[in-house]
């Protein structure tokens, strides 16, 4: 089957799946269900690629994923971002900085793992899983198996974190609201926040949601800087410049427009179906590309690197917690 055909059939389907209430219960939105699908048919269908199958599938990764999310902005209103305080902002900046940091020094310098894996590991956990990872590729320029399994460990250890947060609410001491901080500052998929935050109350489901998505705004900031820092130390400087992902520019820019602007609903829905779409066809190229033998032979390191960043966002993310926002 073509992928023409076969890429929009698997992001139908993983959207339609997404809005069964027996697949919303484990929190598993489109994105990380276009993986899987996309893994499990590229598992079992090796017809070799032709080139008009190639060029599809490179289109919907870099294209198509770059347009979701533009589109993705329209999600995010300035407001959203006052109305959790000055010290979710803050939070969400420190965990990604902590997480992004301390995950690439420790896969690089403990576990002498490639930098790219690495990177994309460190970034997948730090914003927002498998989204953030396919948009870092665009300033790595990595290899398809780093991207595979950096995806892969993230989508793992996110699912187990997001079981794990209404677990943790019986032996805090957090107040709903403030509970729902600690989800969004330390939960991988908006998917999860979602999931988490409404297993315990309304309240924490709102606060969980916008602190997340506060966090996946600075996706853009946070790509100029790596974009800006690898530039600066590349080892090879001839030739070299600051690579602009302009599609960060469009994301800030729609955040702008939907903050001043008062878009009709109809079109908001519009343009957040066209946003999921988009990213689950990137996800789906991925996962077709993607074969379980290649995260095998990555060995055990990344898997170890991502359990490390999974217990940091949920230990010293709680303690984070506890010292900057007011129970």
């Amino acid at each position: 089957m073509s992928r023409l055909i076969l890429l929009p059939i698997i992001a139908a389907l993983a959207i339609g799946l997404s809005s069964l209430e027996a697949i919303e219960q484990f929190g598993l939105s489109a994105l990380p269900l276009a993986i899987v699908i996309g893994m499990i048919w590229g598992h079992f269908n090796h017809r070799p690629l032709n080139k008009s199958d190639t060029r599809i599938t490179r289109f919907c990764q870099q294209r198509l994923l770059r347009s979701g999310i533009i589109l993705f902005g329209f999600s995010l209103s300035m407001e959203q971002i006052f109305a959790v305080g000055w010290q979710a902002l803050l939070l969400d900046a420190l965990m990604i900085f902590i997480i992004f940091s301390m995950g690439t020094w420790i896969g690089i310098r403990v576990f002498k793992l490639h930098r790219d894996i690495a990177i994309l590991t460190s970034v997948g956990s730090a914003i927002c899983g498998a989204a953030a990872v396919l948009a870092t590729e665009s300033v790595l320029k990595p290899k398809q198996q780093h991207v595979s399994v950096a995806i892969a460990t993230v989508v793992l250890f996110g699912t187990i974190a997001m079981f794990s947060y209404p677990l943790i609410y019986q032996f805090s001491s957090m107040s709903e609201q403030t509970f729902g901080i600690y989800i969004g500052s330390t939960v991988h998929e908006v998917a999860q926040a979602v999931a988490a935050g409404e297993a315990i109350s309304g309240e924490t489901l709102q606060t969980a949601v916008v602190v997340k998505l506060i966090r996946v705004m600075m996706l853009a900031p946070f790509i100029l800087l790596l974009s800006s820092h690898l530039s600066r130390t590349t080892s090879d400087t001839s030739g070299q410049h600051i690579i602009i992902p302009w599609f960060v520019l469009g994301f800030i820019a729609a955040t702008g427009i939907n903050s001043l602007v008062a878009l009709p609903e109809p079109l908001l829905n519009l343009l957040k179906l066209a946003s999921q779409f988009c990213l689950a066809l990137a996800m789906a190229a991925l996962g077709l590309q993607t074969r379980w033998h290649t995260i095998k032979q990555a060995g055990p390191k990344p898997l170890l690197l991502a359990l490390i960043l999974f217990l940091m966002l949920i230990c010293g993310g709680y303690f984070l917690n506890l010292l900057l926002i007011t129970a």
